[in-house]
């Protein structure tokens, strides 16, 4: 693995820092007035979720990590865990359901996600930015609301709540941003 400088880090960098995993949340370069420059730098444990801020001086080095990227596809939910397929060796792996997060909901029968390994251990899964979605339930629309930027609270087939643009009504697919959980555009 490479060995990077402390000032080096940025955010999103995977590091191997006191026996764990960590990622690089937040990163600041700071230059005091007196000594020398230092990175202070926010990390977030894969396996646990703990959190650390530590201090990383230039002439520090660190072990960054990279992970393995794969692309694997979801085939059903069984006592909280998630089965998934490798699309090229077929092999079959379960993770635990809460690896996804609050993004749950919008795992679908069939999706491909991707799921990153250290070594031959799951640390995380990502989820398409867009997913098409039916609008299970909505109010209707008020004539003579046009005023721009009005949107109504939607609940999705999945049963996470969005809010929609006035013109969409119930039972219309429409696209959803994983990331920011928003709705992005009619399907």
């Amino acid at each position: 693995m490479p060995k990077i400088n402390g000032n080096e880090i940025r955010p999103g960098y995977i590091l191997e820092h006191n026996d764990g995993l960590w990622v690089a949340v937040k990163a600041d370069h700071v230059k005091p007035g007196k000594g020398g420059a230092f990175a202070q730098v926010e990390l977030k444990n894969l396996r646990n979720g703990s959190k650390l801020n530590e201090r990383f001086r230039s002439a520090d080095k660190v072990e960054r990590v990279r992970l393995e990227q794969k692309d694997q596809q979801f085939l059903y939910e069984t006592d909280g865990m998630l089965v998934f397929m490798d699309n090229e060796t077929f092999e079959q792996i379960e993770l635990p359901a809460d690896i996804l997060g609050d993004r749950r909901p919008f795992l679908q029968d069939g999706m491909v996600i991707q799921i990153e390994y250290y070594e031959s251990e799951a640390l995380s899964a990502s989820l398409p930015q867009k997913v098409t979605c039916t609008v299970a339930e909505t109010e209707p629309v008020v004539k003579g609301q046009t005023a721009a930027n009005s949107f109504k609270p939607a609940v999705l087939d999945n049963g996470v709540r969005v809010m929609i643009p006035p013109f969409v009504g119930e039972g219309e697919a429409i696209v959803v941003n994983t990331e920011t959980m928003e709705y992005a555009e009619r399907a």
